[in-house]
């Protein structure tokens, strides 16, 4: 039987002990970060998590210890594979996500590393005054001059497409053009809690994602309560509020008067008398003056009033003279 270093199992022993004790493991990608980097990152995850980077056989080897403990943990190792690491920690999944998303930040690209995007050069000034480098721009395909004591590109210029691998030469002249194309950091391949795994296409969704989606569908449910007379706690007021403004409604239609529709019903009559007295020809300084603050304050009410679909009123009845007479008389005593 092969000797098995202590320090391997010691590890394994860690590692296993952490999974077990935090309710949620994932599986993060290391490719390309800078070791100082990942030293800022571990320390920016201490207060909640744990980082641990070591060979992907010992992870695989945890996993396997671990998921007699917790079932179904054992489909991570689908993703242990390159430079990984194991995090353990409290915090649920999306949380977790979002976390080492912020982890994320632009870096140069290295020679033979795949385009994430297609890398242009934009038109228009570079860092650079005259000098040889102006060679090394137009040797890598870019149309470079000189102009008002700065090298310029002339137009854009796509130096490498999305998917293909990054020529040396481009990747080191590219940090010169302040241009970043790679993004490093914690990226997130997959994590368990609870008997699940779930990665990061179902966990990359805005923190106040659901909490929107929930209000919305609160605020339409209650609508669609209101709308069909459903009576509920949430529905019950606004229902009696529309009942009431109905009522009123058919009041002041019918000419019915009580408490709600008095006051708009004599303000309806005050204003159809007018009109009538307006229409017979009756002449008056006080009719005069109402009748032209009327006209006057139309066009303002009507273009201050929302625009609503509803039922058209009926047309108004004709009037006959005995009441038009009634109404003057009403009208001037």
């Amino acid at each position: 039987m092969a000797h098995v270093a202590t320090w391997k199992k010691d590890l394994v022993s860690e590692l296993v002990q952490d999974m077990r004790e935090a309710p949620v493991v994932a599986v993060v990608d290391m490719e390309n970060i800078p070791g100082q980097q990942i030293q800022s990152m571990r320390a920016g995850l201490r207060a909640h998590a744990k980082l641990k980077m070591t060979k992907n056989k010992l992870m695989l080897l945890a996993l396997d210890e671990v998921s007699a403990d917790k079932p179904g943990i054992e489909a991570l190792k689908d993703n242990i594979d390159g430079q990984c690491a194991i995090v353990t920690t409290d915090m649920d999944p999306f949380k977790l996500f979002n976390q080492l998303k912020k982890t994320m930040s632009p870096a140069p690209a290295k020679p033979g590393q795949i385009a994430p995007f297609d890398i242009v050069v934009p038109k228009g000034p570079t860092p650079f005054g005259p000098g040889p480098i102006i060679g090394e721009l137009q040797k890598i395909g870019l149309p470079a001059a000189i102009e008002g004591g700065k090298i310029v590109i002339k137009k854009d210029t796509p130096l490498v497409k999305e998917g293909e691998a990054i020529p040396a030469n481009v990747a080191a002249m590219l940090p010169k053009l302040e241009i970043l194309p790679m993004v490093v950091g914690l990226d997130l391949r997959a994590v368990y809690e609870d008997g699940t795994v779930y990665h990061k296409d179902v966990l990359d969704i805005p923190e106040d994602y659901y909490a929107n989606m929930f209000a919305t569908a609160a605020h339409n449910a209650l609508a669609l309560g209101v709308e069909i007379a459903f009576p509920t706690k949430m529905t019950i007021q606004p229902l009696i509020a529309k009942a009431f403004r109905e009522t009123v409604a058919v009041s002041v239609a019918a000419a019915i008067p009580n408490e709600a529709s008095i006051k708009t019903l004599i303000a309806k009559a005050d204003a159809q008398m007018l009109s009538v007295a307006t229409a017979s020809g009756y002449q008056s300084d006080s009719v005069s003056a109402r009748a032209g603050a009327v006209a006057a304050a139309a066009p303002v009410a009507a273009a201050a009033a929302p625009v609503e679909e509803s039922v058209k009123e009926d047309e108004p009845e004709e009037v006959s003279e005995e009441d038009a007479a009634a109404g003057l008389s009403a009208l001037f005593g």
